[in-house]
């Protein structure tokens, strides 16, 4: 199989399983405050088909790829029924919290298993530097020597990365984004209606930025500290 093809299919997976726990883990800490409406409507699952969003599953993550290289976007956006919550603004945000931290949990997760995989098993450390390396785009990797543990390292090694990637996307304050509702509970109503409109064609413009500004500034860096930090535990 292409090798482009492979590393793409890899982030498909970590990137699909990233958007259904994100918003389940949402639909669940939405329920725990009080609002079942997600609950109901079957969203506490980590089935990909019920979190899938056009937008932001398909053509987001389509566009990032094309213009960075990397597959980030958003799942189908967790509803809402405010007037079930106790104290509307504390409990938003909280359940929109615990959907934004299970990335860092899921990169946490990750790198656990990574550093388990390097030191418990014979090929686990060539495993490790070969996903590390392929997913740098070493070209002299060698394919066909690959460790049998290969796959199951550069599945963890992409969860680790995307998900980094994904907490930092969405803390970006434009909607549909996480960071968009901490950022609108702060805002003098009018303000606050006239930036609930901004919607789609703000994500869309901002996506572009971010996908052309943001991710290439930081993205590299964070690259090499996490590879140095994987080589050296």
């Amino acid at each position: 199989m292409n090798l482009d093809l492979t590393l793409v299919l890899f982030q498909i997976v970590v990137l699909l399983f990233s958007f259904s726990v994100h918003e389940a883990v949402h639909a669940y800490a939405a329920m725990r405050f009080g609002d079942p409406t997600a609950y109901m409507l079957g969203r506490v699952t980590l089935n990909p088909a019920r979190h899938i969003d056009p937008w932001g599953s398909i053509l987001m993550p389509a566009v990032s790829f094309l213009f960075g290289g990397t597959l980030v976007g958003w799942g189908k956006p967790v509803p809402v029924t405010l007037r079930n919550f106790k104290k509307i603004k504390r409990d938003d945000s909280l359940a929109t919290l615990a959907g934004l931290l299970s990335h860092l949990a899921l990169a946490t997760i990750a790198v656990v298993l990574l550093i388990m995989l390097k030191h418990t098993t014979a090929v686990g450390g060539d495993a490790v530097v070969s996903a590390m390396r392929m997913v740098n785009h070493d070209p002299s990797v060698d394919m066909t020597a690959l460790p049998r543990l290969f796959p199951l390292a550069l599945l963890l090694y992409y969860c680790v990365v995307t998900n980094i990637l994904l907490f930092v996307f969405n803390l970006i304050p434009v909607p549909p984004l996480d960071g968009s509702r901490f950022i609108r509970y702060v805002l003098p109503y009018n303000v606050e209606r006239m930036y609930d409109r901004i919607g789609m064609l703000g994500s869309f413009v901002m996506f572009f930025l971010a996908a052309r500004i943001i991710f290439p500034i930081f993205y590299p860096p964070l690259i090499g500290t996490f590879d140095g930090l994987l080589l050296s535990l």
